[in-house]
């Protein structure tokens, strides 16, 4: 990877992180049944990871509690899943290395290359534009 450029792991590391994942924090997940995000952390559950809604004004999604923020969380995700716009990355960047979150996960259209690039700079294993459900159902053979 270029120091300037924003690379996603390749096939091999994204099947690593998959497989040491046990919890992921849902930022955007939606309680509406037909939003992308209820879909993808519902597929998730029945994977075996544990979801934990971030999502303001939303008191439990899928039967797990529901935080506001990642700051509200009563323990560190193994990684975060983020369905919300290219904007807003940057305070989930801010919190994820605040935080120790060690893993960050953009989902299919949320691109910000300078965001991702500072995660990464910090440490965070971060994949960026690509369905972690697609990619797990892909990768894990499921």
């Amino acid at each position: 990877m270029k120091p300037d450029q924003f690379e996603n792991p390749d096939h091999d590391a994204i099947r690593q992180l998959l497989q040491a994942v046990h919890s992921v924090a849902v930022v955007g997940l939606s309680p509406k049944v037909s939003r992308p995000s209820y879909q993808v952390a519902r597929a998730l559950q029945e994977f075996g990871y544990r979801i934990i809604p971030v999502r303001p004004a939303v008191d439990t999604v899928l039967g797990e509690t529901a935080y506001a923020d990642l700051y509200a969380l009563p323990q560190r995700p193994d990684l975060v899943d983020v369905f919300r716009a290219p904007e807003h990355i940057g305070p989930i960047v801010d919190a994820c290395i605040e935080l120790g979150i060690k893993a960050l996960w953009l989902q299919d259209g949320v691109v910000n290359e300078a965001e991702a690039l500072r995660a990464h700079q910090a440490g965070i294993t971060v994949v960026m534009d690509r369905c972690i459900y697609r990619d797990y159902r892909q990768l894990m053979g499921n």
